[in-house]
């Protein structure tokens, strides 16, 4: 496993940290594979019962490296997704505990959790718009998911961000606690403690009784199909390479 995601397994609950403080813990293609490969790890590990997903550092994730992502054609799009659609095409429980600011994908893994739980510093900022980019990696479903289609759009056309108890007032993060890993580990000792097959038949029904008929994932497959294009088409244009060297030179 890579150094950039750390991964520590204990009373069946794996807490998976993605381990780049001085850049914010910003995605990049290395960080994305590695986060695929501790999901899969620990779907894969009869042990672990839960998952839970945090930043080392101040940050949770601040987003795609903004190298990485102005040099992202649909293809590399789909590599930066990848780590935070593992979390989401998940089988196991998660939980996202925000120790500080999501941005932009960032934003994205806290959505692909089943439950967020915000420390006093988190930050939920969507910030592709002031990016001058549009969203991917299925953020409109998933934020209209969490919040609704009112609070989605006011954050996703207006700007509108969440720090820890406005997330909490929109449904977006389920509490505020000093310590949000530790508070996720103490969520977690629910699933930790039944036994496993029960834990991933019920998550998997949860998924399909959402919108019966359809399961979530496909639902979240679609709306990343959807934004590829236009997120694409916006990260070529002009306008995004002049914001992009203004944010390098901040």
């Amino acid at each position: 496993m890579s150094d950039l995601v750390l991964v520590h397994v204990d009373h069946h609950v794996a807490v998976i940290t993605v381990n780049d403080p001085d850049r914010r813990n910003a995605v990049t293609a290395e960080i994305s594979a590695a986060l695929r490969a501790a999901v899969d790890a620990a779907e894969a590990n009869t042990d672990v019962h839960a998952l839970i997903v945090t930043g080392a550092g101040k940050a949770f994730c601040a987003g795609a490296n903004l190298t990485a992502l102005g040099e992202a054609t649909e293809d590399g799009l789909r590599v930066i997704y990848d780590g935070f659609l593992a979390v989401a095409n998940c089988a196991l429980p998660t939980i996202a505990a925000v120790n500080g600011a999501a941005v932009g994908a960032g934003l994205n893994l806290a959505l692909a959790a089943d439950v967020r739980i915000a420390g006093p510093h988190a930050l939920f900022d969507p910030r592709f718009q002031k990016l001058g980019i549009h969203p991917g990696g299925g953020a409109t479903w998933m934020l209209q998911r969490a919040v609704g289609p009112q609070v989605a759009r006011a954050s996703l056309l207006f700007g509108m961000s969440f720090d820890a108890e406005t997330a909490v007032r929109h449904g977006l993060a389920l509490e505020v606690a000093e310590d949000p890993v530790a508070a996720a580990r103490e969520l977690a000792a629910g699933p930790a403690a039944a036994p496993r097959e029960v834990v991933l038949a019920t998550k998997a029904s949860m998924r399909a009784t959402a919108n019966p008929g359809f399961v979530d994932s496909d639902q979240h497959s679609i709306a990343v199909d959807t934004e590829l294009g236009p997120q694409a088409t916006s990260i070529e244009s002009p306008e995004f390479a002049r914001r992009l060297e203004a944010a390098k030179r901040r």
